[in-house]
């Protein structure tokens, strides 16, 4: 089989890397926890840029980049398609389908911090599920708000938030307790798709409640996308 880089991070990234043998490399930013247990070599850390990773590409005699990374690391995406050209390899993507709104849903699309600071205004208990980056925005909480956010990063907190430092697959009934407790009146969310985390959108969608959708950026073109896991599995498979 052509040596594979496998870009990752995510879920799907992992089920691929666990059918990758030792000739491999899963390639990881070093955010949460480095698996132990994969036959495939593991890689933490950046590659310096597009053209770094297009040195790493040629030293280790990659044949084919696969980008399983955040449908939301546009960046990682487009060094990784700009680095493939670069060494004159293919570069597939994993490019999951998005979560579409169902009847019931009140969903209000936003494409940045000022636009979701906006839609947010006249709420008072919102749950942000968009990874770390509330955390930069502490101090810009408003008076009458209390945030909970959940990221995978343990933080002190404010005396305006919490902090929930875990990751999913969240289930239905967990969701269900979380926001009992914590009786959010709007949820915010990326689009990221899959089913680890879309239980969130059900509660919101039993309750009643809105919620303020990030919307995924603009993604690079690359040789091959595919919607599932599966469908990638057998493509590399028939490459032999």
């Amino acid at each position: 089989m052509t040596r594979v880089l496998l870009l990752g991070g995510t879920g799907d990234a992992l089920r691929i890397a666990r059918q990758l043998g030792p000739a491999h490399v899963y390639s990881l930013a070093g955010l949460g926890k480095v698996p132990d247990d994969l036959a495939c070599a593991v890689r933490v850390g950046g590659f310096g840029g597009t053209e770094g990773m297009a040195r790493y590409i040629e030293d280790e005699r990659i044949g084919l980049v696969i980008d399983a990374t955040h449908p939301y690391a546009a960046q990682i995406s487009a060094n990784a398609a700009r680095a493939a050209r670069l060494a004159s390899v293919p570069c597939w993507a994993l490019r999951r389908q998005g979560w579409q709104p169902q009847a019931g849903d009140a969903w209000r699309m936003v494409g940045n911090w000022t636009e979701m600071m906006d839609a947010l205004a006249t709420f008072t208990r919102p749950l942000f599920t968009l990874g770390r980056e509330p955390l930069a925005h502490l101090d810009e909480i408003a008076p009458h708000q209390f945030w909970t956010i959940r990221c995978l990063d343990p933080h002190e907190g404010h005396a305006r938030a919490r902090i929930l430092a875990t990751r999913g697959p969240f289930t239905l009934e967990g969701e269900r307790a979380l926001f009992d407790a914590q009786a959010f009146d709007v949820v915010v969310s990326k689009n990221s798709g899959g089913a680890a985390t879309e239980a969130k959108l059900e509660v919101a969608r039993e309750r009643g409640l809105p919620v303020v959708m990030l919307r995924r950026p603009e993604l690079p073109a690359v040789d091959r996308e595919f919607g599932s896991v599966a469908e990638l599995l057998e493509a590399l498979r028939l490459t032999g």
